[in-house]
């Protein structure tokens, strides 16, 4: 299995895990002399398989992530970090910009006048470029993930 492929079972497996919390919870409850939809204790059986399995496949993908080599960033782990850093830098700077491109609504000329503290055109090349950046170890990551194996 390459590690693609195991990134999208785990997708999977959260997203039935989240499935079954919300048939438990629909199911917790009866009117006394009611059975229920779905019998709960199928339901935490399948939980906790399920459970185990995306563990399992967690270690996997970790181990995978935290082993393989992937210049010029480390290994798979370093590269997502890496890429993390970045796209939260962006958005931090991103913020910024959108608050400091807020017009200024004045009604009259005795009103208090708002004006910017920063660079917007600079910030925004910083944005650019750091979305730029980002695409790059971004693709670098979804390549990587296709070419090799799951441990």
């Amino acid at each position: 299995m390459k590690l693609a492929e195991a990134l999208l079972e785990r997708a999977d497996y959260q997203k039935r895990l989240e499935q079954l919390r919300e048939r438990l919870s629909r199911n917790a409850k009866v009117q006394e002399g009611d059975k229920p939809q779905e019998d709960p204790q199928t339901l935490l059986h399948e939980v906790t398989q399920l459970n185990r399995d995306l563990t399992d496949l967690v270690k996997r993908i970790n181990r995978t992530n935290s082993t393989v080599g992937m210049e010029p960033y480390g290994t798979i782990a370093d590269a997502l970090i890496q890429r993390e850093s970045i796209m939260r830098h962006r958005g931090i700077l991103q913020k910024l910009i959108d608050n400091a491109s807020i017009m200024d609504m004045r009604y009259g000329h005795s009103e208090i006048k708002i004006v910017s503290t920063v660079d917007v055109a600079s910030l925004q090349k910083q944005v650019d470029r750091l979305s730029k950046e980002f695409r790059q170890v971004d693709t670098a990551i979804q390549a990587i993930n296709w070419s090799t194996d799951l441990m």
